[in-house]
């Protein structure tokens, strides 16, 4: 199959044989069928990684489902939640929760942080149980890779926690787009505050790793907070809000914000393979950049024709750096803080975060006269939790949600792509989605697949 020809469908399809082996051994081992559930019975569901977007989650659930366990690794973070579900048994392991709870649980809601995903969403697929799993949906390709296609062997129900998803605004852009509104779609831009966004969940550091080794708090495993990773010494640093900038835990700003601002144009414009990705950065002191994201980058994608659609190029901005102001829009053209813009041979698309939150048609004059064309997908009813419960009617009737990992996977993939890129930057990365090689860099290639450390697998 031609690498330059790929759809997503095709994209899966042609998966390497060292991750479909992965996927296969770790449902194998369990083959355990997810219980059916009728659409009038009640999902038991369990939590794990509950203090911050967690809560959301479960929230959302808890209108119309039973919270029957909840999972953090640190007790105090997690209160709130523990309090709030008085009846829902306790856990800090997931591995013991999973051992403890067995048939008692249909799904699993996993809001930790990113380096660990990956290992409990194994874990619940190879129990047989439904997942939701926060955006991005891994930390490394391989995980995203594995995952997606060990879900699709067990028959579980999956949903990534990228709302905007399940929004009607991102189901109008596709309609836009593939209806010819704009004209073939050869640019494509997107930006991002973050690093620097100027709240708590929005700026994440900047710096060398800590020297300091404070106590670990009484509430906090640090052993299971770690997981995976490397073993290092705690520090407040690091949990409960900031580990987004560090490299062994988070996947920086293009891995928080990507899989919601690049959504848009993954969907409609079918982004399964770059060819090619590179990224320049502000980063200069090695010791930072070994620990952390830079403060600011811009990334690019190149993606070749795709069916009908011509050869495009994607490009991503963060730490408050913008794209230039197209010919066609005016001199000062305010893109705000996040967004993206679509450029087409006829007019532009422009929207914000989480699924083209706030589409438009521009420029205005364009907008006025331009085609309408029908609207061909469909819609989830837009009531608070829309996104979850488009899980959880998954599970109930065998119908994929609107991101499974069938398609959060591919779009994890993309985004990540771009963050070995910010990693290795001011060199062009070629790569070879089916059988993910960067060719043509040795080092960069390493962060394909990084290693776990000993006593973790997936």
């Amino acid at each position: 199959m031609d690498k330059h020809a790929l759809t997503r469908r095709a994209f899966l399809a042609a998966a390497t044989t060292t991750a479909l082996a992965t996927a296969t051994n770790c449902v194998n081992a369990a083959r355990v069928v997810p219980r059916k559930i009728s659409p009038n019975e009640k999902l038991n569901i369990a939590g794990v990684g509950i203090g911050g977007m967690g809560r959301g989650n479960i929230d959302a659930c808890a209108v119309s489902e039973n919270i029957v366990a909840l999972c953090d690794v640190d007790s105090g973070y997690a209160g709130g939640t523990f309090k709030a579900y008085p009846q829902a048994r306790r856990h800090t392991d997931y591995r013991k929760m999973f051992d403890a709870e067995g048939g008692k649980i249909d799904a699993v809601v996993i809001a930790t942080p990113d380096h660990t995903h990956a290992v409990i969403a194994m874990e619940a697929v190879r129990r047989g149980k439904h997942v939701y799993c926060q955006k991005p949906l891994t930390h490394s390709i391989a995980e995203a890779r594995a995952l997606t296609l060990a879900a699709r062997e067990a028959g579980v129900q999956t949903q990534m926690g990228n709302q905007g998803h399940s929004s009607d605004a991102i189901r109008r852009c596709w309609e836009w787009v593939r209806g010819g509104v704009i004209g073939p779609v050869r640019e494509v831009h997107a930006w991002s505050d973050r690093p620097v966004g100027g709240d708590p969940w929005s700026d994440f550091p900047i710096m060398a790793r800590p020297e300091e080794t404070p106590p670990v708090p009484d509430t906090l495993d640090w052993d299971l907070w770690l997981g995976p990773a490397a073993a290092r010494p705690y520090h407040p640093i690091y949990h409960p809000m900031s580990w987004r900038g560090f490299v062994d835990f988070g996947t920086g700003p293009l891995g928080d914000m990507g899989c919601h601002i690049l959504d848009p144009a993954f969907w409609a414009l079918d982004l399964a393979c770059p060819e090619s990705v590179q990224a320049t950065t502000t980063h200069y002191e090695p010791k930072v950049s070994r620990e952390t994201y830079p403060r600011a980058c811009v990334v690019r994608y190149k993606f070749p024709a795709r069916g009908d659609m011509p050869p495009l190029t994607l490009t991503w901005y963060d730490g408050r750096l913008k794209p230039p102001v197209p010919d066609g829009l005016p001199a000062d053209y305010d893109f705000g803080g996040n967004g993206a813009l679509f450029i087409g041979d006829k007019g532009f698309i422009r929207h914000g975060s989480h699924g083209a939150g706030g589409v438009h048609l521009l420029p205005e004059d364009f907008a006025k006269d331009a085609p309408q064309p029908p609207e061909t997908l469909p819609r989830i009813p837009q009531t608070d939790g829309a996104h979850e419960r488009d899980w959880l009617r998954a599970c109930k009737t065998g119908e994929p949600a609107s991101s499974s990992f069938e398609y959060g996977g591919p779009l994890t993939e993309m985004v990540l792509l771009g963050v070995a890129a910010i990693r290795r930057p001011d060199r062009r990365l070629e790569w070879d989605g089916p059988n993910m090689q960067i060719t043509n860099d040795r080092l960069a290639q390493k962060l394909v697949d990084p290693p776990y450390r000993e006593g973790w697998s997936l």
